[in-house]
């Protein structure tokens, strides 16, 4: 389009057969997003996920005249990836997708998922020295930092699941679980 005059009829075509891509690239992400969905809401009776506020994550780093951000051409290329996979759109689907059937969505805090050890408890700051590496101070755990932050999730969903910790219990409501949360 660049290379055509402006709403030339060139020009209009080259816009048209742009659409086109776009619309078949969104098509793919919505058609991977409902068979993932579907998938897991029908081999899961409960899911754990990280409540993740996706439009925090995705705010703009510009920043303010006075106070400009810093890394803002970086912090734009990681919003657009989050806002290209459809993370709020996965947990939507899976949402609704597993009350249909059935099961339940719990979304536990994201607070320390990721700096916690799963073997022996240890909140620390300095348990990952690297973004995908894991090392416990206090016990000497190794493991990849995702699988460790997966764990952790899994364990506080089971917690509110059985003793009633709180967390995120369907859509949006802070609430402790009662026996109407639980199903039949």
């Amino acid at each position: 389009m660049s290379r055509k005059v402006k709403f030339s009829n060139n020009w209009k075509k080259a816009k048209a057969r742009l659409q086109r891509i776009h619309a078949r690239i969104g098509n793919a992400r919505r058609d991977y997003l409902h068979k993932a969905t579907t998938t897991i809401s029908q081999n899961h009776a409960m899911v754990a996920i990280e409540d993740l506020q996706v439009r925090n994550l995705s705010r703009s780093a510009a920043g303010t005249l006075g106070q400009p951000g810093e890394n803002v051409r970086a912090k734009s290329g990681l919003n657009k990836s989050i806002l290209d996979q459809g993370w709020f759109e996965f947990r939507r689907q899976l949402e609704y997708k597993l009350a249909r059937s059935g099961g339940w969505l719990i979304a536990v805090p994201a607070q320390n998922t990721s700096r916690t050890c799963s073997a022996c408890g240890c909140v620390s700051a300095h348990n990952r020295p690297t973004q995908a590496k894991f090392i416990c101070v206090d016990c000497g755990f190794e493991e990849h930092a995702d699988v460790v932050g997966a764990i952790n999730i899994l364990a506080r969903g089971h917690r509110v699941a059985a003793c009633g910790e709180l967390a995120q219990l369907g859509s949006s409501v802070k609430q402790e679980p009662t026996e109407e949360i639980f199903p039949p």
